[in-house]
């Protein structure tokens, strides 16, 4: 369980009417709240220090030294209220209610980042000789060169012959890549003018994956360069 970062309120009376709530309800039943007697009886003296230090520093008898032992009781008392913060989000049986009702709001859920919803579009930049170098773009956002919000890269896969095959398992595995902009090397026994294909998916950062993209074609050049068309 990470530790908690408290959101204290600004001012000192703020702070001392928080913990006076924090500290009237963990003694009065300090096991709802996963605590323990002496968990409340030590929260008690550290509330009863930094009230008594709060008061030495009334503006009509404040001084450097009441103002210092004020901070230092401040700081315990923040320390303090941390740890038993923590031991109630540790215990399950502790409501959101509670915690509301404590002064400690309730721990956000981390939202799963979903698995993508849209395949990329592949660009075909460049084949040179037997390389294609092809650009995937977010299909969300048209021109958009970067990869969509939530997606870690991207999967990719060839195929060489005359028509987009039916088999799923012809495809060749490429690798996995995390930019946008691939070379993919083709087998350099291949003759110049042969047909390839290209097709792609998106996936997270928990290696959920997106669907493919329509195939993408061009031809090799074998040792020409051109623009893809």
């Amino acid at each position: 369980m990470p530790s908690t970062v408290l959101q204290f309120p600004p001012s000192d009376p703020g702070l001392l009417a928080w913990s006076l709530n924090f500290k009237d309800l963990i003694t009065a039943a300090p096991t709802t709240y996963g605590l323990t007697a002496g968990d409340a009886t030590a929260y008690g003296t550290v509330h009863t220090a930094f009230a008594t230090a709060l008061a030495a520093c009334d503006p009509a008898v404040r001084n450097k030294t009441a103002v210092a032992t004020k901070n230092a009781a401040k700081a315990t008392l923040k320390n303090a209220a941390t740890l038993l913060a923590n031991k109630v989000y540790s215990t399950a049986a502790v409501t959101n209610a509670q915690k509301i009702e404590l002064g400690i709001p309730p721990r956000n859920a981390p939202s799963p980042i979903p698995a993508p919803a849209l395949a990329p579009v592949i660009e075909v930049q460049s084949v040179n000789a037997w390389t294609v170098k092809i650009r995937l773009k977010d299909a969300a956002s048209g021109s958009r060169r970067g990869k969509p919000p939530g997606v870690s890269g991207a999967s990719v896969f060839s195929y060489v012959g005359p028509a987009v095959p039916t088999d799923i398992s012809a495809w060749k595995f490429e690798g996995n890549v995390g930019r946008t902009t691939v070379d993919v090397v083709f087998n350099e026994s291949l003759a110049s003018g042969t047909r390839v294909w290209l097709t792609a998916f998106w996936f997270n950062g928990r290696k959920q994956s997106g669907p493919a993209c329509p195939p993408v074609g061009t031809h090799l050049q074998g040792g020409g360069v051109q623009l893809a068309a």
